[in-house]
């Protein structure tokens, strides 16, 4: 979708983060921006933001794991502003530590919010990008651990791995009904975004009361199995700030580029030491690129 002036973003988790710089270099792109986020005061920091700059913003506060409030905040977008060309299914959570220590309340938050939030956004938006026509495109956040199986990140990378078939299995549908819609998936290593700290946001119904895993910060400390730490670094690689990983998409979007791969390098050795894994059907290879 090269033409993004004058058309309508909804970016999920943009509050902060990758999400934010989203949406704010979609709006200097000359988009109208819908910002939804479960934060309420980071939510309105980044709207004011958008609004002094002169941009056409709006923000609503949305749970993506529940799909009513995805629903209303697509009603809300096009209420406002008529139509919905890009949706960025960012919204994101973790918890660390071994997978037999993840809570059955960690699934449901880490499940719920990771990959239930991509689902919604996939049911309720592009029903809606068909219906009225033209170009539209679909941005749904992975990870690298969608794409590799990183130590005691186990909730988090099965909710990601879904992320990424879910987006490939979209690509393949749109095509086959061949709509004028692009799809790009978005697997970052390190970013410095407030992931680490997703804990925050956790609802009570699921808090993590019963001597669980602990957050993704917990992981970075060092908790969980001996090398889990060096293990994520190894995979990740080199942090990058958000606005980078901001500038990525968007020119992916603009490219019709479905891989967003902010590592490349680091991605592609973990990638095919994984499939050499499948196809040579051997344990899995240490995380050494």
């Amino acid at each position: 979708m090269e033409q993004l002036e004058g058309r309508v973003a909804v970016v999920t988790g943009g509050g902060s983060g990758i999400g934010r710089a989203v949406a704010t270099q979609l709006a200097a792109a000359g988009m109208s921006v819908v910002v939804a986020d479960i934060q309420q005061d980071a939510l309105d920091a980044t709207v004011a933001g958008l609004a002094r700059a002169g941009h056409r913003v709006l923000g609503v506060r949305t749970d993506v794991s529940d799909g009513d409030s995805v629903t209303a905040l697509a009603d809300a977008a096009v209420t406002e502003f008529g139509a919905v060309h890009l949706v960025h299914n960012n919204a994101g959570v973790g918890v660390g530590g071994p997978i037999w220590a993840h809570t059955e309340r960690d699934w449901q938050w880490v499940l719920g919010v990771n990959l239930w939030g991509v689902i919604h956004g996939i049911r309720v938006f592009v029903p809606l990008m068909l219906e009225q026509g033209g170009p539209a495109h679909v941005v749904n956040t992975a990870s690298m651990a969608g794409l590799i199986s990183v130590p005691s990140l186990g909730a988090y990378n099965v909710s990601k791995h879904g992320v990424v078939t879910l987006s490939e299995t979209l690509y393949r549908d749109l095509r086959l009904a061949g709509a004028d819609i692009g799809v790009s998936v978005l697997c970052p290593g390190l970013v410095m975004t407030n992931i680490f700290e997703s804990q925050r946001n956790r609802p009570e119904p699921l808090a993590d009361d019963d001597g669980g895993s602990g957050g993704l910060s917990a992981l970075m400390e060092g908790v969980g199995e001996p090398g889990a730490t060096e293990a994520a670094a190894d995979a990740f690689g080199q942090i990058l700030s958000p606005d980078e990983v901001g500038a990525a998409v968007v020119d992916a979007v603009r490219g019709n580029r479905f891989y967003i791969l902010t590592h490349p390098e680091r991605t592609e050795a973990l990638v095919r030491t994984r499939c050499d894994d499948i196809v040579d059907a051997r344990h899995p290879s240490p995380l050494r690129p």
